[in-house]
């Protein structure tokens, strides 16, 4: 037992101690608050004047079409012609040159809009639903019905979500919120497999080129070093990626404050306090808290670090794997292919089933089968989950994890000692059926 507990501590401190590895855990959490600083900044410093006013000439032919100015668009209608109109935006006095010529409301055509810039979706998008709201107005006008009467009879409806317990409790829920925890954690997870399982499998191509495990395998049995080069590995990336989380949170509070902006979290906890002034004035932000106060964050937590843990373990063995049957990064590209395809098959099944419909069959067999698990299921635990489901997704994957780390170990074994051989698909069932 000291003896796996020394490989364990031997292989947890050899990265710990790398520079690479205390640049990556301090420089990558300031990356994303050094963004958002920046796109802050240069938000916070545009200049609201005349500057950063973007004039667009307008000739109307049916002087029909008045265009409301906008914070960063401006319309002006100094009665030119075409041609002088195109001129003033060709040589940069105006951004651009809307040009309405007499038009069918029935079938409105022949609407162009000259630039020198290719302008953006935004701006066309902006530019046909205004012109599309003026044409639809002189139509009802045309009718003999007046578009005020047709606005006051528009209303917005929101439906509230209310999820009903057995136990006859109810809690209000939001699809949206649940959303981005499922994507948010199963993201992370996905990352988190493929980064530290890359890892291993260059911490074994390593020690295997060195020759280091001839000497090391002498005191341990292969399948015990590979385990704890697996368990070192992981609790490496545990610890590097709660790093990033209490930094990213504590250097983004940092950047939002300097602008005078609070982080979601302290936003929610003023509209709770009873003295703030945003309880009468915000009630989206009381029924985002009714909504975050109604996830059961006990289970969330437990299933991802569960999942977390659970998932590198399952595929760690395959890299692990991959890393001892070869000699160099380059000839493990031909195995990396099918250890892939299940986590890109749930990577994608993440956004196109389980986030869209986390109740589907295919939702529930994503989750289930334990090589697509670890991701699917975090998109569905905030939804939630039937214990029974839940229950029977933990033992598969469990049971996955098992059969991944006596598969791969059969490999290790043999293949941890080989040099020089070129190994493919062939020679891994030799080595198989060998051990």
């Amino acid at each position: 037992m000291n003896k796996v507990l020394l490989v364990i501590r031997r292989e947890y401190l050899s990265r710990v101690k790398k520079r690479s590895f205390l640049l990556a855990t301090l420089i990558t959490p300031l990356i994303f608050p050094a963004i958002m600083g920046v796109f802050l900044w240069i938000s916070f410093s545009d200049d609201p004047g005349e500057a950063s006013l973007r004039i667009i000439e307008v000739v109307d032919e049916n002087n029909e079409f008045f265009l409301e100015s906008t914070d960063n668009f401006a319309f002006a209608y100094t009665g030119l012609d075409v041609d002088d109109a195109k001129e003033l935006a060709r040589h940069g006095a105006r951004y651009g040159f809307l040009h309405i010529p007499k038009i069918d409301l029935q079938n409105p055509k022949g609407i162009v809009y000259y630039s020198e810039e290719i302008p953006s979706l935004t701006l066309i998008g902006n530019l046909e639903a205004t012109l599309k709201r003026k044409i639809e107005e002189m139509r009802l006008y045309d009718s003999g019905i007046d578009p005020e009467v047709i606005s006051a009879l528009k209303t917005d409806v929101s439906v509230q979500s209310v999820t009903l317990g057995t136990s006859g409790t109810e809690a209000v829920s939001n699809a949206s919120v649940n959303y981005a925890i499922g994507f948010v954690t199963g993201i992370l997870i996905y990352t988190f497999i493929f980064v530290y399982g890359n890892q291993i499998m260059q911490g074994v191509i390593e020690e295997k080129s060195s020759r280091i495990i001839e000497i090391i395998i002498s005191s341990l049995k292969p399948f015990q070093l590979m385990m704890e080069k697996i368990i070192g590995i992981g609790a490496v990336g545990l610890i590097q990626f709660l790093i990033w989380i209490l930094l990213i949170t504590v250097v983004s509070s940092v950047v939002m404050g300097y602008f005078g902006l609070q982080m979601p979290q302290q936003q929610i906890l003023d509209a709770a306090n009873p003295e703030s002034h945003m309880l009468g004035s915000s009630m989206e932000m009381n029924q985002l808290l009714q909504i975050l106060m109604g996830i059961d964050y006990p289970e969330l937590v437990a299933s991802f670090v569960f999942y977390f843990l659970g998932g590198y373990l399952l595929y760690g063995a395959f890299f692990a794997a991959i890393g001892a049957a070869v000699d160099s990064p380059s000839d493990a590209q031909q195995f990396m292919f099918p250890v892939t395809i299940p986590l890109i098959i749930a990577y994608l099944g993440l956004f196109i089933f389980v986030l869209d419909d986390p109740n589907s069959n295919m939702s529930f067999w994503l989750s289930i089968v334990p090589f697509t698990s670890p991701i699917a299921m975090m998109g569905r635990i905030s939804y939630g989950v039937p214990f029974s489901e839940l229950a029977l997704s933990i033992g598969l994957l469990v049971l996955g994890f098992l059969f991944t780390t006596w598969l791969a170990g059969k490999i290790y074994r043999i293949g941890i000692l080989v040099h020089g051989t070129k190994v493919g698909y062939r020679t891994l069932w030799k080595w198989f059926r060998a051990s």
